[in-house]
């Protein structure tokens, strides 16, 4: 008798071909574990909705084998999931110290932090894990506390970067674990998935200490008040305005919930250190000169409601930008933000302040590896098998010519989407089928409820505007008794259509006058017939299709 092959499936939920709501599912006997589980935020097809979550059907019908959430670092597009997953799978979530203090304030604001298991890790552990033994991996990325994941099974070592970096002099002194991947790599590595965010771009990434320096020039030459824009999240690189601050006896000063949330926990878990008293109250700033105070603010990527937009419009309670401000706007837009943050620097420098932004210094580097960096771990790791992950198709598919070129076999690398189940033994590697994966769509309090029909019709509401037909029809008789009343939105004002809506309505008493003639009673036939006349009417004199609801009203 054959004994049957021991096999692990790799299931990407999230991020693959897309960049956003991470998370992978790995199987292996009896357990499944998930690594990350993040959102993602709408693009603009998704009118009105909130956040895009990843689709766990899979994984609740498969409830009782899940063990556990490993988490590779704090960025929404790794937790930010996570109220709207453990409801449903009520596993244990395992992360350090800072990504699960960031994890914490998230679930206070769901109100749902006395039901979960948040189990603390730290870089060079090893944790058993349902039939897994998963090692977590220090490593450099925009957020501290980062780690990878190696998952280390009697198939082979699974190793999945997280997103990464190799900063040689990073903010906190300590270097990503070059020795550990290089020892792993030594032993024998089955699979390596890797982060493909920069694939596109030659070279190395800069360190984020080179930002620090930046930083102090521009202090420096500072006369009058800064206010510097970034990442929430981007603990290091407050610190490194902090750090800026201190040096030329400056008063710092918080504006935005998402940076007073991650600053009072990083804080408090030791992650940003500042001396008594640097840090006052965003009331207090108008009590000190203005070349003795720092703001740091959200709204780096220009979402409209975040601190540095109502600043740059005249909206912030508490801010307001005069000539001489200097703005130091330390990221690079999300690709699709580019408007945005276009229009908030024009507020900016028409309000007379001094704006500084990539273009114009080094106030940003990235958290992802360039090319060289992902050679490096390729090199190190020398996995039998590939997945390039976190990235769109065309960072996936060029992080696999790279793979190739480093001598990973073409029939080794897989170029997946989500649902799509890899299968790995000890010597092979094959596609094994497809689960349902997709995006849940998050509206204020829905999940899920918003799907492509709605989509498409407040797309169609968008552009082309709604017109409501309403109509009185006798119960006894079936004759019109009132009506047809139009009413207009956003397709034509009214008062200004006169003549438009009366011709309309003499096209829909014409459309009921032949329903009575036929005999026709269903009221469904009515509508379909009312509102066929009037979208051919109204595009012949407009070129416009407008949403059309008919109402009929009995009495």
């Amino acid at each position: 008798m054959t004994k049957v092959k021991e096999k692990i499936k790799m299931i990407p939920l999230g991020g693959l071909q897309e960049i956003g709501k991470n998370m992978m599912a790995v199987e292996y006997k009896e357990s499944i574990i998930l690594i990350d589980c993040g959102l993602m935020f709408p693009d603009e097809e998704m009118l009105g909705i909130d956040l895009v979550i990843p689709d766990i059907t899979y994984l609740q019908k498969n409830k009782e084998r899940v063990k556990a959430i490993v988490l590779t670092h704090g960025h929404e597009d790794h937790i930010g999931a996570l109220p709207y997953v453990l409801p449903q799978l009520n596993v244990p979530v395992y992360g350090t110290r800072l990504t699960l203090g960031m994890v914490e304030k998230k679930l206070k604001e769901f109100t749902m932090l006395t039901n979960v298991d948040l189990r603390v890790v730290k870089a060079k552990e090893t944790h058993k894990i349902g039939d897994f033994d998963v090692e977590f991996i220090k490593t450099n990325h925009s957020i501290a506390d980062s780690v990878a994941i190696a998952i280390h099974t009697s198939v082979g070592t699974i190793i999945h970067t997280g997103d990464f970096k190799i900063d040689y002099h990073p903010i906190d002194g300590e270097i990503m674990d070059l020795h550990r991947f290089a020892e792993l790599g030594k032993s024998g590595v089955l699979l390596l998935l890797s982060d493909s965010t920069n694939v596109e771009r030659p070279g190395y990434t800069m360190s984020e200490s080179t930002v620090g320096s930046t930083f102090i020039d521009i202090f420096r030459s500072a006369k009058q008040r800064i206010i510097v824009a970034t990442f929430a999240s981007h603990v290091h690189r407050i610190q490194q305005v902090i750090n800026a601050a201190v040096m030329f006896d400056k008063k710092v000063a918080i504006s935005g919930r998402s940076m007073v949330n991650v600053i009072g926990v990083a804080s408090e878990l030791g992650y940003i250190n500042m001396p008594e008293g640097l840090l006052i109250d965003i009331d207090q700033v108008d009590k000190y000169p203005p070349n003795r105070i720092v703001i740091i603010t959200t709204g780096s990527q220009g979402e409209p409601m975040s601190a540095l937009a109502r600043m740059s419009t005249s909206d912030h309670k508490k801010i307001f930008i005069v000539p001489g401000d200097m703005v130091i706007i330390s990221s690079t837009p999300i690709p699709g933000n580019e408007k945005l943050v276009t229009r908030v620097i024009n507020q900016l420098f028409k309000k007379g302040a001094e704006v500084i932004y990539e273009s114009l210094a080094d106030i940003h580097v990235s958290g992802h590896a360039c090319q060289e960096e992902l050679k490096l771990l390729l090199a190190l790791v020398k996995p039998k098998f590939f997945i390039p992950v976190h990235g769109e198709y065309r960072h996936l598919k060029q992080h696999a010519q790279i793979a190739e070129q480093m001598g990973i076999k073409k029939e080794n690398i897989f170029v997946a989407d989500n649902g799509v189940v890899m299968e790995f033994t000890k010597d092979t590697g094959r596609i094994a089928g497809t689960v349902m994966a997709g995006k849940v769509l998050v509206d204020g309090l829905g999940v899920g409820d918003v799907g492509n029909i709605v989509l498409r019709d407040r797309k169609h509401l968008s552009q082309d505007g709604l017109i409501v037909v309403v109509v009185t029809i006798s119960k006894e008789t079936g004759l019109v008794v009132a009506g047809p009343d139009i009413i207009s939105r956003g397709f034509v004002y009214v008062r200004e259509s006169e003549d438009l809506m009366e011709q309309s309505r003499l096209i829909i008493r014409d459309t009921l006058c032949k329903c009575e003639e036929k005999q026709i009673t269903e009221w469904g036939t009515i509508k379909s017939q009312v509102k066929d006349s009037l979208k051919e009417f109204l595009y012949g004199k407009t070129k416009r299709n407008p949403m059309i609801l008919p109402i009929i009203m009995e009495i």
